[in-house]
């Protein structure tokens, strides 16, 4: 009886450890290039994930460009130039920090002091027809069209990765390998996805 209970245990532990290896082995097989696909679109996260940190810090580097076109009619702005360099600084430093909540928060953060620079210009007929604040204005807007698309882009990129890596039998070959887990989403908090707009 000593012997039985023991061996029994082992011999269904050994068929439990069988169904397993077995399981594995029909999941890999079916998964046939998984691990390739694994890579490829993992590949493509990344490089969506570069397009959003190349426009983000394009936005970062045309602020002080504009700041000191709008300078150039209203220097007495201070307060206003002050709180747009701190947050311009946050977005750069992010960029460079890499992490996406972080991004995303400070891209947000920059468009209410944004918003108030470019609310001073109405008060400033010049500067309105200046054509070098209007250029900058344009490549702004159309830096913030840009980040739209990349962080788009981006979503979907992680949505095909994250969604390709729980499916079967690809969650196995994804686990096998050690592929990182489920990507991060570029969020934008609610009310966030539009950029600041003044028109003249």
């Amino acid at each position: 009886g000593t012997v039985c209970g023991p061996l029994s245990n082992r011999g269904t532990d050994m068929k439990r450890v069988l169904r397993m290896a077995l399981v594995t082995a029909l999941g890999l097989a079916a998964g046939g290039c998984g691990y390739n696909k694994i890579q490829t679109l993992d590949e493509q996260v990344s490089k969506a994930r570069g397009q959003i940190q190349a426009q983000l810090q394009r936005r970062a580097d045309l602020i002080p460009n504009l700041v000191e076109t709008v300078k150039g009619y209203a220097k007495q702005e201070t307060t206003i130039f002050t709180e747009v360099a701190e947050a311009r600084a946050r977005l750069a430093g992010s960029v460079q920090g890499g992490n996406l909540a972080e991004m995303a928060e400070a891209n947000q953060a920059l468009n209410a002091p944004l918003g108030r620079l470019l609310a001073v210009v109405e008060n400033y007929p010049q500067l309105r027809s200046d054509a070098n604040f209007r250029a900058l204005q344009d490549e702004l807007t159309g830096t913030e069209n840009r980040i739209a698309v990349a962080r788009q882009d981006y979503n979907d990129a992680v949505n095909g990765y994250n969604g390709f890596i729980r499916s079967f039998p690809y969650n196995l070959t994804a686990r096998l390998f050690g592929a990182s887990g489920p990507h991060q989403y570029f969020e934008a908090k609610a009310g966030a996805e539009e950029p600041p707009k003044v028109g003249f």
